[in-house]
């Protein structure tokens, strides 16, 4: 079976189509300490920055396989971005939030999807056990209550 190439930049590019589409401004999430992240440090918090991308705010965007392209404007200087398309944490609808995130990727190999369930279903298996002390049980879940359900008008 032959490897695909990444879908990252796929999505990207069809929810910044969708956010546009639905009259909405995209914004990117981006990890501003990946490797390859050319921005105005000035603006990074937490190493993350969050950047306007829609047509009134950038010039000559390109969304491509490998990286993100724009010129942009901040404190009214210019500056030329670039963003390897791992670096995006999400891309959103700054009006409601609408949008998607995705994974965490370290540069070099990729990861299958297999293992990315498998190491979802380790996270989820873990959080189910707690915190593992053994000193107290957990608390048993309550007990549905007895009888009819019923509604109530509410005037």
């Amino acid at each position: 079976m032959q490897a695909m190439t990444t879908r990252r930049p796929y999505l990207i590019r069809a929810f910044n189509d969708w956010i546009l589409d639905n009259g909405l401004t995209p914004y990117l999430s981006v990890n501003a300490d990946y490797d390859g992240v050319e921005v105005p440090r000035d603006f990074v918090m937490d190493g993350e920055i969050v950047l306007n991308i829609s047509p009134a705010s950038v010039r000559n965007l390109e969304l491509g396989q490998e990286y993100i392209l724009f010129d942009a404007r901040f404190s009214g200087r210019g500056y030329q971005i670039v963003i390897p398309i791992k670096a995006v944490i999400a891309i959103f609808a700054r009006e409601n939030g609408e949008g998607m995130a995705f994974l965490y990727e370290k540069p070099g190999p990729a990861v299958d999807l297999r293992t990315q369930e498998m190491i979802l279903k380790s996270i989820v298996a873990e959080e189910a056990e707690g915190d593992g002390d053994g000193d107290e049980p957990d608390d048993p879940p309550p007990k549905p209550p007895a009888g009819r359900p019923s509604l109530k008008v509410v005037k």
